[in-house]
């Protein structure tokens, strides 16, 4: 039975929305450090995000079986170390700048699913991290041509990475798991070990006021929605194809970031134009965003 032309589009769909969701959460983020230290706040922003993904599951919580669990264990242990990077990163850099550094995951999925399938990258791929690179120079340095890279972009760039095999493993995985149960143990790993850290590094408790208690339930609550959403679309959105979906996510972050007051001078807007630009060059094809069929994908995903 052929699937409805509406249809179709909704994987796609589904990922533009997330990546408004995701460049608004950066700016709300930051609110929130203000009365949480990193690993409270993730920790609590996961346990509400596991909880409403466990409450979406339903009595199919009960068929969660072994691969699901091995996927959400391994890809929630990647989101944790992603997310806190990002996290701490926020603590000293613009929520704008975050964002951009982060939009770098796109020209390195197609490396890391080289590291991870052995499978070369083809030549838009290099140019598109070269010009990266060049991009990052700008955006990390405005007032400058020295690199000159602090601790928030370091942070903020290795987190990238991991986000860049989050989005690797979620295609491999994606298929034979449900995305609601998958993302319940996703979630809940990472918010565990977000309170074991806190309690390692001996971070103060949160101080509760009204505002931390919105951003907490707000971004939770996309938190949920965002990784339900991502395993689930890209069931027929190959990694590649996604990638550059979710390269406008920095320039949501950018806009709204800039609403709220963010400086942002010609020299950083540059660099960050060169970011998505490396983004476009290294993943932009004239399918990328016709959804693929189920069973193209399983071979389609490591390229």
């Amino acid at each position: 039975m052929s699937t409805p032309r509406h249809y179709k589009h909704l994987p796609v769909s589904v990922l533009i929305l997330i990546t408004m969701f995701w460049g608004g959460s950066f700016i709300v983020v930051q609110t929130a450090l203000r009365w949480a230290g990193p690993y409270s706040f993730v920790g609590m922003r996961f346990l509400v995000a596991g909880l409403i993904a466990l409450l979406l599951c339903g009595k199919e919580i009960k068929e969660l079986h072994r691969r699901e669990i091995t996927a959400g264990i391994m890809i929630g242990t990647i989101l944790f170390g992603g997310y806190i990077l990002q996290t701490i990163g926020l603590t000293s850099i613009p929520s704008s700048k975050s964002a951009f550094l982060t939009g770098l995951y796109v020209p390195l999925v197609p490396l890391v699913q080289w590291a991870i399938f052995r499978k070369l990258p083809k030549l838009k791929a290099w140019v598109g991290v070269l010009v990266a690179f060049i991009g990052l120079i700008l955006l990390s340095n405005p007032h400058g041509m020295s690199l000159q890279i602090g601790t928030g972009e370091w942070l903020s760039i290795i987190s990238t990475l991991l986000i860049a095999f989050e989005i690797s493993f979620i295609s491999h995985f994606a298929q034979g798991c449900n995305p609601k149960r998958t993302a319940s143990v996703q979630l809940l790993t990472v918010s565990l070990l977000a309170f074991v850290s806190m309690a390692f590094t001996h971070e103060a408790p949160p101080v509760f006021s009204h505002y931390l208690t919105a951003c907490i339930l707000g971004v939770g609550a996309a938190t949920a929605l965002i990784i339900i959403g991502m395993n689930w679309a890209q069931k027929t959105v190959s990694a590649t194809s996604a990638t550059v979906i979710y390269a406008m996510e920095p320039v949501w972050a950018g806009v709204i970031g800039y609403l709220a007051g963010e400086p942002m001078t010609w020299m950083s807007i540059s660099g960050a134009g060169l970011i998505i630009l490396s983004v476009l060059i290294s993943s932009l094809d004239f399918g990328f965003l016709r959804p693929r069929p189920a069973s193209s994908v399983a071979t389609d995903t490591p390229a």
